[in-house]
């Protein structure tokens, strides 16, 4: 029987060493993944699309790995050259590369991050994309797939399992902060054509930059301690995730329900 051909549509590969870091912090210590890793029999994570170098997924792999030593990182990519490109990187069993997409190489992993990946795709690919991604997830499995700038100063993403996608993270390198919308640009392609008046993610965005602007006088004690303040203005204007400790990050995670498109 012929192999079927890996899914999806080459991406342009774009990569730089730690463009990735925010969402790996937040892959390393959100309590919701470290379960799926802690709890999983064989620990596999999924790095789909990695682009035209394997480094972010070598990055992955020593950030997980530093919290979850059984940890496996599998690298997929349509395009063989970059499988070959990244080999070098390899060190087996724990970091390999393999020609694969949303099929994720006939393997089960627990966890998948997809990031710019869906980015080419239309809107109305995205929905397809995640089920064909989640039905092939390990129980209890979760993808997290998103979109950051090219130097991961600005990301998002939106984490899914078998329900559905259930939150929204947003992260940001609060030094270089403007303004919480800037975010709008690099949000999930689910997102990305929805920050219109009328939708809620505009709302949300809109509340945000309000708050940020409110709490501009915190600016003396520094950039964190205006941030803080913006959070905890949203909090009485919008349902928010975790606490303190993240927020601190630059991080803010919100339900998917009070996002999602109409």
């Amino acid at each position: 029987m012929a192999r079927r051909a890996p899914l999806g549509t080459p991406t342009r590969g774009t990569t730089n060493p730690n463009r990735l870091r925010r969402v790996d912090r937040w892959l390393a210590g959100a309590p919701q993944v470290s379960t799926v890793l802690r709890r999983a029999t064989d620990p596999l994570v999924v790095d789909l699309g990695y682009g035209a170098s394997g480094i972010t997924a070598f990055e992955l792999a020593q950030r997980l790995r530093a919290g979850h030593p059984r940890v496996r990182v599998l690298g997929l990519e349509l395009d063989p050259d970059r499988v070959a490109a990244a080999m070098p990187l390899a060190q087996p069993p724990w970091l390999e590369f393999r020609r694969g997409g949303f099929e994720l190489a006939g393997t089960r992993p627990v966890l998948v991050r997809a990031f710019n990946v869906l980015r080419q795709y239309a809107e109305d690919e995205v929905a397809g994309a995640w089920q064909t991604i989640v039905d092939r997830l390990a129980p209890g499995g979760l993808l997290v797939e998103g979109t950051c700038d090219e130097i991961g100063r600005l990301c998002s993403w939106v984490t899914v399992s078998a329900a559905g996608p259930h939150r929204l993270t947003l992260s940001y390198k609060l030094s270089t902060l403007d303004r919480p919308s800037t975010v709008a640009e690099r949000l999930p392609k689910a997102l990305i054509h929805r920050n219109v008046p009328g939708e809620p993610v505009h709302e949300f965005l809109s509340i945000l930059d309000s708050c940020w602007a409110a709490a501009a006088p915190h600016s003396a004690f520094g950039i964190r301690f205006r941030w803080l303040e913006t959070v905890r203005m949203l909090t009485t204007r919008w349902p928010v995730l975790d606490g303190t400790r993240r927020w601190r990050l630059g991080e803010l995670s919100v339900p998917w329900h009070t996002v999602a498109p109409l």
